[in-house]
């Protein structure tokens, strides 16, 4: 990794930190292909662990413990996110909305569509989901990812659009979170805001108050400059709110404080 993308990451790390202060690391994320190193340092948990992760799993460990990851075919044991990975072709049953009816649709036909629709990468297109926090990582990544509160993620979505204006698009079916993340925000090349699914709940440990935004990495210096632009305009967090006015107070508050006023004033006179 050259040093121009080193200090890139570590310029929106910081900037990340102080004005958006998530609780958790920013995530650097990148798709590794067919014949290209693993960065180094990375755990592997099939290699590292003699343990299988899913992908929101891996996602949370790395945000939550500050480690780098990378999961893989070996790893992957939450077929659906081997299959939006690519890292399994479908099958009839997968593609017959096996796993979703029931739990997610209603009926085979619901359910077929919901699976048509999840976002995915081509079969053997990449072999390992990288993921490690940005002041961790010694790779260029394809992807960055925070997770906040819904105040923190506005801030987000204000600093992506500074520059360009406009509204952000972004789409969810409540289930695999990973691929809308991460797949959603590769193929789109646009930044996106995603709703955790009920598997990052349950595996990745989100929780009910968060929410998660994704950018390619090409928008990290419009990220940083909105971050500060919208910061100085006003718009921060935490965020400001009205304290300065004179407030009201109930009136058996009102009814003491006139009381010692008049005593305290006639004391004086």
């Amino acid at each position: 990794m050259n040093e121009t993308i080193a200090t890139s990451l570590r310029t929106l790390d910081e900037a990340i930190g102080r004005l958006v202060r998530p609780d958790t690391f920013p995530l650097a994320i990148r798709m590794i292909s067919p014949g290209e190193a693993l960065p180094e340092g990375v755990k592997v948990p099939s290699q590292s662990m003699g343990e299988q992760w899913i992908v929101c799993q891996s996602i949370g460990v790395a945000r939550r413990y500050g480690w780098a990851v990378a999961v893989g075919r070996k790893d992957v044991v939450c077929p659906l996110a081997s299959i939006a990975f690519g890292f399994h072709a479908p099958n009839e049953l997968y593609a017959s909305g096996y796993a979703a009816q029931g739990m997610y649709c209603k009926d085979l036909t619901a359910a077929a569509k919901m699976e048509a629709e999840v976002w995915k990468f081509t079969p053997g297109k990449y072999e390992y989901v990288c993921v490690a926090p940005l002041n961790r990582a010694n790779f260029e990544p394809h992807v960055v990812a925070v997770y906040g509160n819904s105040a923190q993620v506005m801030r987000l979505v204000h600093a992506s659009l500074y520059a360009r204006g406009g509204r952000l698009s972004s789409t969810t079916g409540g289930r695999l979170d990973c691929a809308e993340l991460i797949i959603q925000t590769m193929l789109s090349d646009a930044p996106k805001v995603v709703l955790p699914c009920n598997g990052d709940r349950v595996f990745g440990m989100a929780q009910d108050h968060e929410m998660a935004f994704a950018f390619p990495w090409r928008y990290a210096a419009e990220i940083v400059a909105g971050l500060e632009g919208t910061h100085k305009g006003g718009t921060r967090y935490p965020i400001t709110v009205a304290m300065r006015e004179t407030v009201t107070m109930p009136k058996t508050y009102q009814e003491i404080l006139k009381q010692l006023e008049e005593r305290d004033g006639a004391g004086k006179s």
